[in-house]
């Protein structure tokens, strides 16, 4: 046990100073083991490769601020002396990247030479012309503005900040707050990546123990589908963040244990309370920075993860109700499974088993993005992926929160198709304990437009990029989806990952063997009506235009999805009294969702802690902590409901958060075009139909 006496770590006195016991230890070897042979660290080749490739990328950026020196008229001494450095941040810059993993850079040049010219054009034409450049795609417009490309076979994300001195020394000090003068928002956003990064490994008790939990944790959330900070989870820096507090509220502890912590304190974490791991630092530069108090946008925040440099900012504003919900009953899973492991009831194994998304909705939004070739697509892929969270959070808005969504972070391509294809997925469901009456309607037609028209506004538009937004249910999710190209059995869900309990008892009647057919098989109507039979081979699916143009030949038409046939999956086609005359592929369509009552949630794990439960800074943290302030070496597993009986430990715990508590914080929570495959007006209607039954 350590002393009273010890460094303290953060905004607070650690939950425990207990160190790993032999069952820690041993726990420790195993979950390494299993990093290891899961493939998490990149061979001592790639290693030097990407050593390699950080040196030639930087003498390539050189060059190009000699050039602009030269081109812009400045003396031949300016030219000699120009230069520009290179930094690396995030997964790389932590240490805790691993095979295959993006590159992230900074570069960062002379006042002289900007970003929207010089850096996205002229930088730009360069690396396109070289040999060893692959897959270019400029991002201007992206909260942080950035370049990612392949160098080398190597995936880089390049950043660009122009600080106010004309020659930039080869030893420039990034920390320096100093170097944040005289410069706009974007470019302070662009240097923080690499201040934060450094920051965060100051201030963990120890770098080793916050690597393997962070690279653990990671790996976690890539397969429970919770790590994209731009879909509106978790990406790189905001788990490091929650990973560093975590090792700041048990400095002693190993990866074992902090891994273990993390679900646990985060299950109990009162949102939208911050996590912060200092104190937020304010400055006579006069940036803005996270305040609840002065700013009235911070106050939305759902999920605020505060970085630690200057200026601090909210690194999660990306995080929606929606996301959140779902991020809180994956961290729920987590603690389920880590508890089960410190009881020896579990292995590592369990913790990451994928998350069946496709199994956990019974009505799904799919969003298909095709392009001419390949190089349009990842730019149109690059865009419409950016702003998919805006639809979220517009359905999020206009239903008032009813309709919950389920972005997954993944793409998915159809082979079948001759052009260039790319599609998104999310699940659909009513929020849990709404009461609706029968015929409650979402209408949420305008959303779509609203949305497609933002997408539409893209500026590096070209011919064939298109889009389409369409209602599937879960046994019309196509094949491509699948690994092995078609659907598993039902029977075959891992643990952990049922439907939601209330769903209809129609679909767990429902035999085996019939099941199995039904995977193998799509149903759907032609333009006569007739129902046609095809069946889904590996690697095969009927290529979605085909379905569309049947559905859309019919004008503004009605689909209603029968859940109360549990024999057959029949999709119903109700003709609309107004189009008597077949419509062309582009015609608006109507989309109502059926649902029998009980749509199904994510997973099995009712939620514990509500999104919407503002409740002020009471405590950062509800619920008990079986850790004392000082520790005990024995872990009881932590029940989610709150506690009631340790009315001691809660006191200890509230002014042991008392440092965060600070007052205000609480917040409340172009037209048609053609493309290769179809046409659209660039519109879409749903009407989303909830029955209780």
């Amino acid at each position: 046990m350590g002393s009273c006496d010890e460094k303290q770590y953060g905004v607070t006195k650690p939950i425990s100073r207990a160190g790993p016991t032999v069952a820690d230890m041993q726990r420790n070897k195993e979950l390494e083991k299993f990093l290891v042979e899961s493939g998490l660290y990149e061979s001592d080749e790639e290693a030097a490769k990407r050593v390699e490739v950080l040196h030639r990328l930087g003498q390539v950026l050189k060059s190009w601020v000699k050039m602009l020196t030269r081109r812009k008229g400045y003396t031949d001494q300016m030219v000699e002396d120009a230069n520009a450095v290179i930094f690396t941040f995030g997964s790389y810059r932590l240490g805790v990247h691993g095979p295959g993993a993006d590159l992230d850079t900074l570069c960062i040049g002379p006042s002289y030479v900007n970003r929207e010219e010089d850096f996205f054009f002229a930088l730009h034409d360069i690396l396109a012309n070289m040999e060893e450049i692959t897959e270019l795609q400029p991002i201007p417009d992206a909260h942080v503005p950035v370049m990612k490309f392949k160098f080398d076979g190597i995936s880089i994300d390049l950043l660009y900040a122009s600080i106010s001195c004309l020659v930039v020394r080869d030893d420039l000090d990034i920390s320096d707050v100093t170097i944040l003068q005289n410069i706009d928002e974007p470019t302070v956003r662009s240097l923080n990546g690499c201040r934060v990064a450094d920051q965060i490994l100051k201030l963990v008790p120890n770098a080793e123990n916050f690597r393997t939990t962070l690279r653990c944790l990671k790996f976690w959330a890539k397969r429970r589908g919770v790590y994209s900070n731009v879909t509106g989870f978790l990406g790189g820096v905001n788990l490091a963040l929650l990973v560093a507090r975590v090792c700041q509220l048990y400095p002693n502890a190993g990866p074992s244990m902090l891994v273990s912590r993390f679900f646990r304190v985060y299950t109990q974490w009162r949102w939208p309370n911050p996590v912060m791991l200092c104190p937020i630092e304010e400055n006579e530069l006069g940036f803005s920075i996270w305040d609840p108090r002065k700013n009235p946008r911070d106050r939305t925040h759902h999920m605020p993860i505060i970085t630690p440099a200057y200026p601090c900012m909210n690194s999660s504003y990306n995080v929606s109700t929606s996301t959140l919900r779902v991020m809180m009953e994956q961290f729920q899973y987590g603690n389920k499974i880590c508890g089960e492991i410190e009881l020896n009831k579990a292995q590592w194994t369990a913790l990451f088993e994928p998350y069946a998304f496709f199994e956990s909705y019974k009505n799904y939004l799919q969003v298909d993005l095709v392009a001419a070739d390949v190089d349009d697509l990842r730019a149109w892929k690059g865009w419409v992926e950016s702003r998919l969270r805006q639809l979220t959070l517009m359905i999020e808005r206009d239903t008032s929160g009813k309709l919950q969504c389920h972005p997954y972070p993944y793409e998915y391509m159809d082979i079948s198709r001759q052009c260039a294809h790319s599609a998104f997925f999310m699940g659909l469901q009513r929020k849990p304990g709404e009461v609706v009456q029968e015929g409650q309607q979402f209408d949420i037609r305008g959303t779509v437009d609203e949305f497609r028209h933002s997408v539409n506004m893209y500026m590096f538009w070209k011919p064939g990029m298109d889009i389409y937004v369409s209602h599937v249910r879960r046994r019309q999710i196509p094949s491509y989806v699948f690994p092995e190209g078609y659907k598993r059995s039902r029977q075959s869900r891992p643990s952990g990952q049922q439907d939601n309990p209330h769903k209809s008892s129609q679909e767990d009647e429902i035999s085996g063997t019939e099941q199995c057919e039904r995977n193998f098989k799509r149903k759907y109507f032609d333009k006569a009506g007739v129902k046609q039979e095809v069946v889904v081979k590996k690697q095969f699916s009927v290529p979605l235009d085909s379905l569309a143009r049947s559905i859309l030949s019919q004008g503004s038409s009605g689909l209603s999805f029968d859940m109360h046939n549990s024999g057959q999956d029949v999709m119903e086609r109700t003709k609309s009294p107004e189009s008597d005359t077949e419509c062309a592929p582009n015609s608006s369509v109507v989309t109502s969702l059926t649902s029998d009552g009980g749509c199904e949630d994510v997973g099995s794990t009712q939620m514990a802690v509500s999104v919407e439960d503002n409740k002020g800074v009471d405590g950062m943290i509800s619920g008990r902590f079986d850790d004392t302030a000082c520790g005990i070496h024995s872990v009881p597993i932590v029940k989610n409901e709150d506690a009631r009986g340790n009315e001691a430990l809660q006191n200890e715990l509230q002014q042991q958060m008392e440092p965060n508590r600070m007052p205000g914080m609480v917040l409340n929570s172009k037209g048609s075009v053609d493309s290769c495959c179809a046409k659209t007006d660039h519109k879409a209607c749903f009407l989303v139909e909830w029955f209780v039954i």
